[in-house]
């Protein structure tokens, strides 16, 4: 059994084919994916899974910091409405985007940072979002952590040391189809890292593991992801399976 511990299954790429989809994550392992909000326009797509699959899609709430824009307390109103009235399994996707655009790098920051009190007030993990930011991201939780914070830094791309400060700070690596590229850097990083600070993700519809490497991602690549870190770590696919799930439901647990 395996959890895709991120997956946009709401993205229109994925949605064409919304149950032709999600019967072929499960009859590959992945029983249960986890599906990060991106702001108001995605909450309707990603609700109406969660009320259709409920054992299999789970929700989280939070704004993407993308989308943090000039109306970005608008948009952090509305999801702290919605974490009043449903059931999330994370605050995320949270964090820090500095690959795009640094036009609105104050706010993402304020954001980021409410976002994180809403997981401690909540008790709810938080899945972090940290492109060309990873520093920045990680002081921010160490700063925040009072014991009780607990997530993922969900697309981990960074260096040995941060992955370290990551797992000093009790936080989780989400390892996705890039570990699986050749010249990526990250195979290094995951044959470091013991296999008990990382979980699965595929990030669909994006950042297809090989061979569907430019192609549309989605959930039931999960064990083509397993099967690199066995190889990388000299374990069978059934420990990077059984490991990672125990881990995500550490991580998820509420």
């Amino acid at each position: 059994m395996y959890i895709d511990t991120h997956t946009h299954l709401y993205d229109e790429q994925l949605m064409a084919e919304e149950d032709a989809m999600i019967s072929r994550a499960i009859t590959a392992g992945v029983t249960r994916m986890y599906m990060p909000n991106c702001d108001s326009s995605t909450i309707d797509t990603m609700m109406h899974l969660a009320k259709k699959w409920p054992e299999n899609c789970l929700p989280m709430m939070g704004v993407h910091p993308c989308y943090i824009k000039e109306n970005y307390q608008t948009e952090l109103d509305n999801a702290a409405q919605w974490l009043e009235k449903e059931k999330f399994y994370a605050i995320g996707e949270i964090g820090l985007d500095y690959y795009w655009d640094l036009t609105f790098k104050t706010q993402q920051q304020e954001a980021f940072e409410q976002q994180i009190d809403w997981s401690l007030q909540y008790n709810l993990p938080i899945v972090i979002h940290s492109r060309e930011s990873t520093q920045d991201c990680i002081d921010i939780v160490r700063k925040k952590q009072n014991g009780n914070l607990r997530g993922i830094f969900h697309c981990f791309s960074g260096t040995q040391d941060e992955a370290g400060q990551i797992i000093d700070l009790g936080l989780y690596l989400g390892i996705g189809g890039v570990v699986t590229f050749k010249k990526a850097s990250l195979a290094d990083v995951v044959k470091a890292i013991p296999l008990q600070h990382i979980v699965l993700e595929t990030d669909a519809p994006y950042l297809a593991p090989v061979p569907y490497r430019g192609k549309r991602n989605e959930s039931s690549y999960i064990p083509l992801i397993a099967a690199k870190i066995a190889e990388l770590k000299s374990i069978t696919v059934e420990e990077v399976a059984s490991i990672t799930t125990q881990n995500a439901e550490k991580i998820f647990a509420n």
